[in-house]
Formats: C-alpha cells, structure tokens, sequence
C-alpha cells in the first residue's frame, strides 16, 4: 500500500478492519478474536467498543503466520473450530460468514474453504480443532497453505457469490478499481 493501510481503508463509512470485525461479530457463536500488531497500533484504536478480543502479535511483520500462530494460542480450550477470516477481503458480508458457519455445522470434520463464483479458491476457511497444533506451525507470509496442502482430502468447497472470496485488496490501484466497480454495481442495482 505504499505507507498506507489497507485494514484501515474506509468501506460503508468506517475502517475496513471495523466493519469486518462486526461482520464476525453479527454471525459468531463464541469469541471474535483480532489479531494486531500492538496495543499502540492505529489497528486497535479503529476496534474500540467492540467485544472482540485483541490478540497482539509480537512478530506480526513475519506476515500471517504469526498472525495464525497467535490466533490459535489464544483460543479457548474448548473450541471446537476456527474460522480464518483475513480482514482484507471488503466483499465478504455476515451473510458469506453464516453460510460458512451453516457448512460447518453439517460437516465438523471437515475444512471448509470459500470459493468464489468461478470455483476459485478464496477465504475465509474453517478448521476443526485436531487441526490446531498443525495452524501452530504456520511460518511466514504463506498463511496455512501447507496446511491445507498436506490434508486436502478433508477439504469441501464452500460457494459464496460472485468474487466475495478471493476479492483482496493489496494496492491503491486495487483499492481504486475496486471502488469504481462497486460505484457501478450501486449504480445499476438502484
């Protein structure tokens, strides 16, 4: 983003990490957990009021590895899944997450993983708990690819519409795009 923040890009009136936090927040069955850089971070100030639980993650520059890292260690012993939701993805509405969350209930083996209209593979992805100390091990910018390489026999695809799933934003040109096809999707649907 060149210096800028994509997390904190403004989307229907706020910071996109808020939006999507509440997003979480309107579907969860449990606890929201955040993962941040730091107390201090401009990140943290944009969740203020919201019953998430921020988890700060000392070496988040390695990338969502640590990020997955600090996730996993700070969930409830109890918990049956995780689901991984990068907060970077605009188009992924409540919606999208309880479809995920419906998949899941009628397959709790099973890593469910977004896909777009196309079949693409996308986020967010759901992971059950015998699966957790192999999310421990994530390293690098990577995520859980090899995690869902190494079990992509338990692996069902969940259809959510359009580009919901794999739209990703890394770029101001991305960003620019992004809002000149949603202005005319708005455009046309009214």
């Amino acid at each position: 983003m060149r210096g800028g923040d994509k997390l904190l890009e403004g989307v229907a009136g706020q910071p996109l990490l808020r939006l999507m936090a509440l997003r979480a927040l309107a579907v969860a069955n449990g606890t929201v957990l955040c993962t941040l850089p730091g107390p201090a971070h401009p990140r943290s100030a944009c969740l203020d009021g919201l019953a998430v639980t921020p988890v700060f993650v000392a070496d988040a520059c390695e990338g969502m590895g640590a990020s997955i890292r600090a996730g996993i260690a700070a969930l409830p012993a109890d918990c049956p899944a995780v689901m991984i939701l990068p907060a970077d993805m605009p188009e992924l509405t409540a919606d999208d997450l309880t479809t995920m969350l419906l998949a899941h209930q009628t397959a709790p083996a099973a890593i469910l993983r977004a896909v777009d209209r196309d079949g693409t593979t996308g986020h967010p992805v759901i992971f059950p708990a015998d699966l957790f100390p192999a999310l421990a091990t994530c390293r690098g910018d990577t995520g859980a690819r090899d995690v869902l390489r190494q079990h992509q026999g338990r692996v069902i695809l969940v259809s959510l519409p359009d580009r919901h799933a794999t739209t990703d934003l890394d770029t101001p040109e991305d960003w620019a795009a992004w809002r000149r096809r949603s202005e005319r999707k708005n455009r046309f649907e009214e």
